[in-house]
């Protein structure tokens, strides 16, 4: 089966959602963790949201990550099935 027509199928989409969505948890935890490690452990969540998500920041956090999961999500999706 081509990938093409594994796109039209239902199930390929449930099961790339189901590896990406945990995938992007993990992700955001680590990628603020290494991040701000010092601030998240004292509970400075000020500091965090400022370096991170004031001023437009949050987009290019988000963006990231979610093109990322959902591309890492179609990839193991697509080896998966047959």
């Amino acid at each position: 089966m081509t990938f093409i027509e594994k796109l039209n199928q239902k199930e390929f989409w449930v099961n790339a959602f189901k590896v990406a969505i945990p995938f992007f948890i993990f992700v955001t935890i680590i990628s603020l963790l290494i991040n701000n490690w010092s601030d998240v452990f004292t509970g400075n969540f000020n500091k965090v949201a400022v370096e991170n998500f004031n001023d437009g920041k949050w987009m290019q956090f988000w963006s990231y990550k979610i093109i990322f999961s959902v591309g890492y999500g179609i990839y193991m999706a697509n080896k998966n099935m047959k």
